[in-house]
């Protein structure tokens, strides 16, 4: 009974996020990224709904880091988000929900610096957590969902 009930709780999740209830799915790619071979999908949308793969601050089309350390890096993967969302329909505005891996925890405050300078308004649900590693040797991987826009 409490599996059906949970079942039943995630179907009416996922169908408010959807303005049809559709559960029609896209996974979308730029013919940059496919380029680099990478094992996952840039952006998966949902309905009206945009899951962003977590972006590191590579450069685009690039394995390659962008230099300046966590600010560097994180102004980097804000650019390779919002190049995201507008190839798919939305924008930094339209962010909902952000996850946030840092190499280093200390590193925080820095991040913190570039992270409000993308939302001087609205700012989207956080949360955040050091690791002990990313892809690439990133200093910070930032994932993000979002809405498309009205």
């Amino acid at each position: 009974m409490k599996a059906f009930v949970w079942s039943a709780v995630c179907a009416v999740i996922l169908l408010a996020c959807t303005p049809t209830g559709s559960t029609d799915v896209s996974y979308n790619t730029s013919e940059e990224f496919k380029k680099l071979n990478l094992p996952f999908s840039e952006a998966v949308i949902v309905g009206n709904t945009i899951f962003l793969s977590g972006q590191v601050g590579n450069l685009p089309g690039q394995l390659t880091l962008a230099e300046g350390g966590i600010q560097g890096e994180t102004q980097q993967a804000f650019e390779n988000i919002k190049r995201i969302l507008e190839q798919n329909g939305s924008s930094l505005d339209n962010i909902v929900k952000c996850t946030i891996m840092l190499a280093d925890i200390g590193e925080w405050g820095d991040f913190n610096k570039e992270y409000i300078k993308y939302f001087p308004g609205n700012k989207p649900a956080r949360s955040a957590f050091g690791t002990s590693g990313l892809a690439l040797n990133a200093r910070v991987e930032i994932e993000c969902i979002a809405v498309l826009k009205k």
